[in-house]
């Protein structure tokens, strides 16, 4: 049985020394690297009177701090090893999955409540040395208010407000939740102080429990074979994706979405709050060591229903995202940002952007990413070092050079 203890930051570190990193977000899959790692302070903010978003990309050696509307470069970090990104959930921070555990970017950039305004605040960045520890940092999970990071290396789960991370001296206070079985697995904190958790070992993950808020199991399922990644979708769905579909969670119960093929992996999820549909990858080859396909699913989780649209081009696990109004976005091997009606399953639009591109064999090496913040879908170009902003309504396209080769992309919302 899944056992809980609380503590605080005893259960943490605070480090300055070799990192690697392993899977979060939403990617494919486990993950190494090694390097030492150079921090900067942060200096006093200043109010400006517009607010000043920023990204994270990620290169070899490093971490860059973007802004989001001129598209400059605010700040570059060392850093050595390949390094993951995921939003700590507060609208500021980014959290590094790296060797030791999940280390918080402050990128400068909040806002804070006054009466009916907010003030809009832009600081220095900082690397900071505030670490979660874990063995091998995977999946970030903000939900509910909180957020949950699930240890690979344990089949430990930590959660915390990510609030509480603004003070940049003290890491906050965590619910430790211990797993039965270490995997490559994701929690969902849910808004009664329970969450969702997989179930798995290092052989094999087989499906998804509900914990109430002392961690007795509710419910599970085990119809979701190679359960992997999460997403939120409509009405306060939350879903997860499977080798032979997807298992929604609605009101206290579990639904299995099934695909018409044998094995057919929804391995990663872009949902919307927007929208009861759900966009996911679709893999039909179980024996591929790199299938590269053309169809994406759009999963309805009113009805449990599975729905395939044909790109007629290839795209990677980092090329799924949901537009301002919910729009399905697909960042293809041809260039092109395929919008899509997740209702119809319509290709109501693609917007070229890039030179048609091809994935590389190995999943860590760089390829093109999509990261979509509010009406403007990012698009990063290893081939040529540049960061493109794409209106997804107008179909405008901004774009900038980068000093580096980005990887990885990440808002902080």
């Amino acid at each position: 049985m899944t056992t809980l203890s609380r503590y605080g930051g005893a259960a943490l570190t605070v480090v300055a020394a070799t990192f690697a990193a392993a899977c979060g977000g939403t990617t494919e899959a486990d993950t190494t690297a090694a390097g030492t790692p150079e921090t900067t302070t942060s200096t006093a903010a200043s109010e400006v009177a517009t607010a000043q978003p920023r990204l994270a990309l990620t290169y070899d050696g490093g971490v860059l701090v973007v802004d989001e509307e001129e598209l400059t470069v605010v700040d570059d970090f060392a850093l050595d090893g390949f390094n993951r990104l995921s939003p700590a959930g507060d609208g500021r921070h980014v959290l590094v999955s790296t060797e030791g555990g999940f280390r918080a970017l402050d990128t400068g950039s909040w806002t804070e409540a006054h009466g009916d305004h907010g003030h809009h605040y832009a600081g220095a960045p900082a690397l900071t040395d505030l670490t979660f520890a874990a063995e091998k940092p995977g999946h970030v999970v903000p939900h509910a208010g909180v957020t949950a990071l699930f240890d690979d290396g344990t089949g430990r789960i930590d959660v915390f407000d990510p609030a509480d991370l603004a003070s940049a001296t003290d890491l906050p206070d965590l619910d430790s939740h211990a797993l039965p079985d270490a995997h490559h697995g994701v929690a969902v904190p849910m808004p009664d102080g329970g969450m969702l958790v997989t179930l798995g070992d290092s052989e094999e993950r087989t499906g998804v429990a509900l914990l109430d808020e002392k961690g007795t199991e509710i419910t599970r399922t085990e119809q979701c074979p190679g359960v992997h990644g999460e997403t939120v979708a409509a009405d306060g769905v939350v879903a997860f994706g499977c080798e032979d579909g997807m298992v929604i969670f609605h009101d206290g119960t579990f639904t299995k979405a099934p695909v018409p093929d044998p094995y057919g992996r929804i391995g990663n999820q872009a949902g919307s709050e927007d929208s009861p549909v759900v966009l996911g990858d679709y893999k039909t080859d179980p024996d591929a060591e790199l299938e590269r396909p053309e169809r994406v699913a759009l999963v309805d989780t009113r009805t449990a229903s599975v729905r395939l649209v044909d790109l007629g081009t290839s795209y990677t696990f980092r090329s799924l995202g949901r537009g301002p109004a919910g729009e399905a976005l697909v960042l293809g091997t041809d260039g092109n940002l395929h919008v899509i009606d997740p209702g119809s399953g319509e290709i109501v639009r693609r917007i070229e952007v890039l030179e048609p591109w091809t994935e590389p064999d190995e999943w860590q090496a760089p390829r093109p990413a999509l990261e979509v913040r509010g009406d403007t879908a990012f698009v990063t170009d290893p081939a040529t070092d540049s960061l493109y902003a794409v209106d997804v309504t107008s179909g405008e396209i901004r774009s900038a050079e980068l000093p580096h080769t980005p990887n990885e992309i990440s808002g902080v919302a």
